[in-house]
């Protein structure tokens, strides 16, 4: 049975006019290479114009669906104006592109993104199935995958960035970065065309959102994996080389030669886009000409096509007129009686026609200031069957990385770009042959198909959250729920940040909500139910967050506690020495002050550093080291070294959560024991060895602890719907 493959991209692969055509390009050639016996495809997205009527958008759905494998999404002009033109093309695209100077925000282009991401997705629900694989393209549909994901988790979502994707430091200029990485983040997998890409993309991640990762999978909070991938696409190299064959491309590869006879040919061809680099190339272009002499003028022609690109965008406009008037100065200062260096064509150019342009051409001048990929140079060499042209490639495109034997330029170097034509021009056959073959061979492999088939196989095999969480989570609300009917007592130790209430960047934001107020004093007045807050945090902070003893707390890891209704503390450690402080008092000052964002907290029985408001990775390194060294230097100290989340804590090995809990045990006998956490400090927590014993993670990190919660709201839930007084059914949504 076929798999079923809904793609999603932002253009249908259709004109829509007075009759419906199909379009061409590098994603259709990619999709129609998959085989119809191993997969079934509908591709989604908007028609290409804004079609208002209803009965109009009935009889268009009608022919697409039933003559092209599509279903429209329909747009009204405002939309189109609001989500593609305005926010996609005027303020992502730049960022993508690493251009925040040519970014521009309008709140409202927000919202018609929003919306239109929500009516994208809306018509995949419509039509998904459980195992349905939905495939989505591109940065104007960033927001879907999470938006799919949160309605049917059961799918198996790809979404894949033809741009690339730039530094944290420029992608943070978006008013919407969070938004927009956290979208990303439904996918179960997403793909770049670069390792580059995906590295900026995980260092984002982390740095917008706290997600650390690995090489090629980001865990977020709730468990759901979204796994990355490098998958560079290629051409459609089937269409190049079938044309290569036929008798009208061999009438105008000759009629093409014949014009330029005596002339050296150089050709670019790309959109009208401020990111192809057009100023600069012509800046090396005005470089190369000035020392030559009218006749080696006349023997170099210069060929531009330039397709027009959202004319509509001012930016664009002032591009093309800027273009123009420099070629202009150009032609006027270098021309001859018998010729003018550049040609310039500003519109398509027929395939067969372009195919010949490419298989003529002496040099290939594909510059761009940054590319996701650039096909254009793929399709360059492809062409290179009989000529042996050079390809000269900005190293700032994505094709620099798999056409490794081109001659790589830097783009803003207009004197180096102009002084590597002249050597391209001046190659011998043999070495520009010897550099084509292996990057033409490579080419016609890995094309489009290749592309779109590595990709779906990969998706089919990425990973799912674990059925088994919710059903376990079940079995621990089913031991409270029986220790409750029979009237046995039950003991509740709850961590607090982490667990009861969400971490926040500065500590002493993290005071109980409303909510949580609401839901303890629900557990407190519960008959047999005896909660403890167990809490790393010092009876200070305790205290201000809970001034009434209302409810019994446990300090320092279980340094000391103020007993339910008692308001002093009662101290456990006193027999305890901590004169090991001050040996690790002053390195701790070291790393304070060599990692900024970084301090130093004392209580009464730990040292800890904290890094949670350092640079992520940086404070992450400076922590891994900062727990090596004070390994070697206490080995022979009484001390327990902790990592938990964003600390280094250094306290004695005679207090931990575990022996607090076992000396309260030790007080009353009860029926079910219930231990949660969060975090490296909590695992002691989990190996108490006692009956109907229920321990608790919370969040996605590996852990001795038997039931999995997602985060401090699920746990909440989980709470009022198992042992407060307002009860709700647990769900598999909770876990």
């Amino acid at each position: 049975m076929a798999t079923r493959v809904i793609n999603i991209s932002n253009r249908l692969p259709v004109t829509v006019g007075e009759k419906i055509t199909k379009s061409s390009g590098g994603l259709v050639a990619a999709l129609e290479g998959l085989s119809a016996d191993e997969y079934e495809l509908t591709w989604i997205g908007w028609p290409g114009a804004a079609i208002e009527d209803p009965a109009r958008q009935q009889e268009v759905e009608c022919v697409l669906s039933e003559e092209h494998g599509c279903l429209p999404v329909f747009l009204s002009e405002e939309e189109v104006a609001g989500h593609y033109e305005g926010f996609s093309n005027s303020s992502v695209w730049p960022l993508l592109h690493y251009m925040p100077n040519f970014m521009r925000y309008d709140p409202a282009w927000w919202d018609h993104y929003h919306t239109a991401n929500q009516r994208f997705a809306d018509k995949v629900l419509e039509m998904a199935q459980p195992g349905d694989l939905v495939w989505v393209h591109d940065y104007q549909l960033m927001l879907m995958p999470q938006m799919l994901h949160e309605r049917m988790p059961e799918l198996k979502i790809g979404f894949f960035l033809h741009t690339p994707f730039p530094s944290f430091e420029t992608f943070r200029c978006h008013p919407k970065r969070r938004e927009l990485v956290t979208g990303l983040l439904g996918a179960n997998l997403i793909g770049f065309h670069t390792f580059g890409y995906m590295r900026h993309f995980r260092s984002t991640v982390l740095r917008l959102l706290g997600l650390e990762s690995e090489i090629t999978r980001i865990r977020s909070d709730d468990g759901h994996v979204s796994a990355m991938g490098v998958f560079p696409i290629g051409i459609n190299s089937r269409k190049f080389d079938e044309t290569l064959d036929t008798p009208e491309f061999a009438q105008r590869r000759d009629e093409f030669v014949q014009a330029n006879a005596g002339k050296r040919v150089v050709l670019s061809v790309e959109r009208m886009d401020y990111t192809k680099g057009i100023l600069h190339r012509l800046d090396a272009i005005e470089q190369f000409l000035a020392p030559l002499t009218p006749d080696e003028r006349d023997a170099i022609k210069f060929i531009f096509v330039s397709v027009p690109s959202r004319e509509e965008v001012e930016e664009y406009k002032d591009l093309r007129e800027e273009t123009e008037s420099r070629i202009g100065r150009i032609n006027g200062t270098y021309a001859t009686l018998n010729s003018s260096p550049i040609r310039f064509i500003h519109g398509s150019v027929e395939f067969t026609d372009l195919c010949a342009l490419y298989a003529t051409a002496d040099v290939g001048m594909v510059t761009p200031l940054i590319d996701g990929m650039n096909l254009v140079a793929k399709e360059y060499i492809a062409c290179q069957r009989e000529h042996d042209g050079v390809l000269i490639l900005s190293e700032f495109a994505g094709a620099a990385e798999e056409l490794a034997n081109a001659t790589l330029v830097n783009p803003y170097d207009a004197r180096a770009v102009a002084e590597t034509l002249r050597e391209a021009l001046a190659m011998p056959a043999e070495e520009r042959r010897a550099c084509n073959e292996p990057m033409r061979e490579r080419v016609l492999k890995f094309d489009a198909q290749h592309w779109a088939r590595t990709f779906i196989q990969q998706l089919a095999t990425a990973e799912s959250p674990l059925a088994t969480v919710a059903e376990d989570i079940n079995i621990a609300a089913g031991q409270l729920r029986q220790a409750l009917e029979i009237g046995a007592p039950i003991a509740l130790f709850l961590d607090y940040d982490g667990t009861l209430r969400e971490i926040e960047r500065e500590p002493r934001a993290a005071a109980p909500t409303p909510e949580i107020r609401e839901l303890l004093e629900q557990l407190r007045v519960c008959e047999n139910v005896e909660p403890f807050i167990v809490s790393g945090r010092s009876h200070q902070d305790l205290e201000l967050f809970f001034p009434e003893p209302l409810i019994a707390c446990v300090s320092e890891h279980g340094a000391a506690i103020r007993r339910h209704g008692e308001r002093d503390w009662e101290q456990w450690d006193r027999d305890i020495s901590y004169a090991w402080k001050d040996e690790i008092r002053e390195l701790l000052r070291v790393y304070e002050q060599a990692t900024p964002g970084s301090f130093v907290e004392e209580k009464r029985t730990s040292l800890v550093w904290h890094h949670r408001k350092t640079d992520p990775e940086f404070g992450t390194w400076k922590a891994h080291q900062l727990a090596h060294e004070l390994g070697t230097m206490l080995a022979n100290e009484p001390v327990k070294i902790r990592q938990g989340r964003k600390i280094v804590e250094v306290v004695s090995s005679e207090i931990s959560k575990a022996i607090a809990i076992r000396r309260l045990l030790h007080e009353r006998d009860y029926a079910a024991v219930l231990c949660a956490g969060d975090d490296q400090t909590d695992e002691s927590m989990f190996e108490i060895d006692v009956p109907n014993f229920i321990s608790i993670k919370i969040g996605p990190e590996p852990s001795r602890a038997r039931f999995r919660l997602r985060d401090p709201a699920a746990f909440r839930k989980f709470l009022r719907g198992t042992v407060a007084t307002q009860r709700e059914p647990v769900t598999a949504s909770t876990a």
